[in-house]
């Protein structure tokens, strides 16, 4: 006795081949196609019968090269400098950039003596405010601040900084958020 697969008994007959017959595939969505087939094999089909693609015709003149010489070509790969460089010239961000080297070298433009005692804080529409770490020198900085203006706009550039706002120290702000209460504050250490 020997089992099939296909058959539901044992039986006892001599083995025979038995080919399962193919089923139609409701959901098979081109007819032509014996059903049974993997979908791979009908978009295959597909692509056959599909009409070819109407290829443009080459825009080269006659007699030009089609290959890259030794010569200089438009083709030819270009540094990441230059490319950087002619972005920056086309979209007119040399003014930008030149502002945005300030501040992390401020202490090469004003000098390390004026940097060890005041730092930039931003820049903004041209103006530099910057933060002294005494009135003193904030007064200093006051005094010398056309000095500074010719300092920075021969390192970055005319018109990138035409106003200097100095401050002075400040005291630290208790304040947090939006909202404030009236009155006196922390009076247990402060006052």
């Amino acid at each position: 006795m020997t089992w099939q697969p296909g058959r539901c008994a044992v039986s006892d007959e001599p083995d025979e081949v038995v080919k399962p017959q193919p089923q139609p595939r409701p959901d098979a969505a081109d007819s032509s196609q014996p059903a049974g087939t993997d979908p791979a094999r009908r978009l295959l089909a597909r692509a056959r019968r599909a009409k070819p693609v109407q290829r443009t015709p080459s825009t080269r003149t006659p007699g030009e090269a089609t290959w890259s010489g030794a010569g200089p070509d438009p083709r030819d790969p270009a540094r990441l400098g230059d490319a950087v460089e002619d972005l920056v010239r086309d979209r007119s961000w040399q003014r930008t950039l030149n502002a945005a080297g300030l501040l992390p070298r401020w202490a090469q433009i004003v000098g390390p003596e004026v940097a060890e005692h005041c730092r930039p804080e931003r820049l903004t529409d041209g103006e530099l405010v910057c933060v002294a770490e005494s009135t003193a020198w904030a007064t200093q900085l006051r005094l010398l601040n056309r000095q500074l203006l010719a300092r920075i706009a021969a390192e970055v550039g005319d018109g990138v900084v035409t106003r200097i706002r100095v401050h002075g120290p400040t005291a630290p702000d208790w304040r947090h958020g939006p909202l404030r209460v009236l009155g006196r504050g922390p009076r247990d250490t402060y006052g």
